[in-house]
């Protein structure tokens, strides 16, 4: 990447891709993400946990996990069912979306919104670290 200044930090991410692919793979991620979280959760906390956090996740997840319950394994325990669910999310931003978008090497696009994550962060450790 060499040496890029702070305020173009997003652009070698996402580099020749097409704006509706980085708005869709953004979209995806959010919803892995949270879905992971719920799984996360639900480790530490009981399902009618009242902490905000939880409640809110619970919320925005459970529309995906009623549309997903027909191809959702019964054996699979409660707790472990959006981690099922995110693992569709995941395998649609790593294989589908490159193989859809012509790339010849799976994983191409992985990850937009990671990458961008990650240089921010790098990013801000410079900024902190002075260097």
């Amino acid at each position: 990447m060499g040496q890029s200044r702070p305020n173009d930090w997003g652009k070698d991410v996402i580099a020749g891709l097409p704006l509706w692919v980085v708005v869709l793979d953004y979209v995806l991620g959010m919803i892995m993400w949270t879905l992971i979280g719920r799984f996360g959760m639900r480790l530490f906390l009981p399902e009618e946990s009242r902490f905000f956090f939880s409640r809110f996740f619970i919320r925005v997840t459970d529309p995906l996990l009623k549309l997903f319950k027909p191809i959702t394994p019964e054996f699979l325990i409660p707790a472990v069912v959006p981690l099922y669910v995110a693992w569709f999310f995941f395998m649609t931003r790593f294989y589908v979306m490159p193989w859809l978008l012509g790339y010849s090497v799976m994983g191409m696009l992985s990850f937009p919104l990671e990458g961008q994550i990650a240089q921010g962060i790098y990013y801000l450790g410079r900024l902190i670290t002075g260097q």
